[in-house]
């Protein structure tokens, strides 16, 4: 008997198929039933007291006009009508058992009357509106979750951890971008900024995010993925100009880990990367910098891809300039790389916590920037293969096949000028 009471009092609380749990949780009571019945009780019983020891001079049951209108903020609308309805039941009934002015009593009634129905009206309007807000915010981390994969991420080159935060705290989402897909060429990583901050800049880096992963499985050359992302940038502000909006272009630091001690780097206009090895840490020198993605057609130069160390054990810090350029109260920048080398003994995961940490206290809880940080190194293969690599390793079997028919396709074909052009 018990046990099927607990059971149906579980499906009763149990979301309806189709139904979002927040959405579920922003409508459900903050209070039990037990509780409720047991305040509301005692706070009648108090009052009905007072109210015979001070007499007709000062009626203070009335008073309890205000208990819906409590009740509407913590209760479900449910229970907000028992409560309304016990109100009104208890001031009617103390009413009519006392002799009066017969329209003091018609008005007392009728004002206990509205109060309580203006409490549930109040209570399904609150109720409506946090499901409406459960709604968009679960709509919000849809959108991020499409935007921004949640770290840690795993690959067969490397494991990826750090943090992303917005500047608008109550946001999921910001001008930042960074993404780590498996390739057939090894593990491609971009880490991004937009022009600007917030919500405005997503498009941008909705469109840069798009374009490298499509780029990252199918072109072999890094240089080749960072014109693609170049061109998917200029398309996003063509349609912006066309649109009244801004245009933007997007810094970017692109990297391809292949297993080996090398990682290839493209940078465009982006902070430089930190190795951290050997418990220090440097700046890793790229001497071929260029513009900012979105910028190229001013600039003749073609992208130039360049390599750098990564030894065993070393582990690789890439950030946006929302670390770099972090101030003080006094205005002064985030000491980085100072900061890091008193960490560099640390794990890459112990490093990104302490330099979230130290962050927030640094800039006393005020961003003025984005700010996202990847720590990659290379994971730890004893812990056995998991779901994500497997995942990953499914997409790059895929990917390798399609390349390999493709560059066999093209040897048949011939040389492309050989090639009919396509009308």
């Amino acid at each position: 008997m018990a046990m099927g009471l607990r059971r149906r009092a579980a499906a009763r609380r149990k979301p309806l198929p189709g139904t979002d749990p927040d959405e579920s949780e922003a409508g459900a009571s903050r209070i039990g039933n037990g509780t409720l019945a047991l305040s509301v009780g005692s706070l009648t019983a108090g009052l009905v007291a007072l109210d015979a020891l001070t007499g007709r001079e000062l009626p203070l049951i009335p008073l309890l006009i205000i208990v819906p209108a409590l009740a509407s903020v913590f209760c479900s609308v449910r229970q907000t009508v028992a409560v309304a309805s016990w109100v009104t039941l208890v001031v009617v009934g103390s009413q009519l058992a006392v002799t009066g002015a017969f329209w003091d009593v018609v008005f007392l009634i009728g004002f206990t009357t509205l109060g309580s129905a203006l409490g549930v009206v109040a209570c399904a309007a609150r109720i409506r509106h946090a499901t409406e807000m459960a709604r968009l915010r679960s709509a919000t981390v849809a959108l991020q979750r499409q935007i921004l994969r949640p770290l840690p991420i795993v690959t067969r080159q490397i494991l990826a951890q750090g943090f992303y935060e917005p500047v608008e705290e109550d946001r999921y989402v910001g001008g930042d971008i960074y993404e780590v897909v498996q390739s057939p060429f090894g593990t491609r990583v971009i880490i991004g900024d937009v022009q600007g901050k917030g919500l405005p800049a997503i498009g941008a880096g909705f469109a840069a995010l798009g374009a490298f992963r499509e780029a990252a499985v199918r072109e072999p050359d890094l240089t080749a993925v960072a014109d693609a992302v170049e061109n998917a940038v200029s398309r996003h502000n063509a349609f912006s100009a066309e649109t009244g909006e801004t245009e933007r272009f997007v810094t970017a630091l692109l990297l391809c880990f292949d297993g080996g001690d090398r990682v290839r780097a493209v940078n465009c206009g982006h902070v430089p990367p930190r190795l951290l090895h050997d418990g220090s840490v440097s700046p890793v020198r790229l001497r071929r910098t260029s513009l900012p993605l979105g910028l190229g057609d001013l600039c003749g130069e073609a992208r130039a891809a360049e390599t750098f160390p990564f030894p065993p054990g070393a582990a690789l810090l890439a950030c946006t300039d929302g670390v770099t350029e972090a101030r003080d109260a006094a205005g002064s920048f985030y000491p980085l790389d100072e900061r890091i080398g008193g960490w560099a003994e640390r794990g890459p995961r112990e490093v990104a916590e302490a330099l979230r940490t130290d962050l927030r206290t640094y800039a006393a809880g005020v961003r003025s920037d984005d700010v996202a940080v990847l720590l990659l190194s290379r994971p730890d293969e004893a812990a056995g293969p998991t779901p994500e690599r497997e995942r990953e390793t499914a997409v790059t079997g895929r990917g390798a096949s399609r390349a390999a028919g493709g560059r066999e396709a093209g040897a048949r074909a011939g040389p492309p000028g050989d090639r009919p052009l396509r009308k």
